[in-house]
């Protein structure tokens, strides 16, 4: 399933509404994470045991390492869809972070800025159970992806927020001291 079918999947209104979601149950969830867990260690083993017989490259490419990462990539489709069907959540778990000295230093307030994206957006044309309330779920989707393809980029993203009537205030904003 590609990224832009997964989009278009239908939001139950009680795993995406405002409401807690008390009683779930985490079996399917933890069932999908031992299986990964499972997939990860096999993973270990054959990539140790290729590169073990092989170079770097040939073992980057051998077809049992290449199987297995397909089979946690699949596999981690599976958690997030299943996160996302039953809690309602966007789980961003295939993002790499390495925690290196440059990167803990906040930048100053000189090398960051704020940019800001806006949609004008009406009710659904046709038969819908879609509401303008949905809409700030796409979007934070939507902000959610960007941040990370920012930061693929190599750009920090020191915060970023959706909101719905007003772009978003972060902290210490000096437009709001001054008026």
């Amino acid at each position: 399933m590609s990224e832009h079918e997964h989009d278009e999947h239908d939001h139950d209104a009680a795993s995406h509404g405002s409401d807690p979601l008390p009683d779930v149950d985490p079996t399917a969830l933890h069932a999908v994470v031992d299986k990964m867990s499972a997939a990860l260690h096999s993973y270990v083993e054959t990539a140790v045991g290729v590169r073990a017989e092989f170079g770097a490259h040939e073992a980057d490419e051998d077809p049992r390492v290449l199987a297995l990462e397909s089979q946690v990539g699949t596999l981690n489709a599976q958690l997030y869809d299943l996160l996302h069907e039953t809690l309602g959540v966007h789980a961003d778990l295939t993002g790499m972070t390495w925690d290196d000295d440059e990167h803990d230093e906040e930048p100053s307030d000189q090398d960051v800025d704020t940019f800001h994206l806006g949609f004008v957006v009406g009710p659904p044309t046709g038969a819908s159970d879609l509401t303008l309330d949905s809409v700030l779920d796409l979007v934070d989707a939507g902000g959610s992806e960007l941040a990370h393809k920012l930061q693929d980029a190599g750009f920090q993203v020191i915060e970023w927020g959706a909101s719905r009537g007003a772009p978003m205030s972060f902290g210490d904003d000096d437009e709001d001291d001054e008026g």
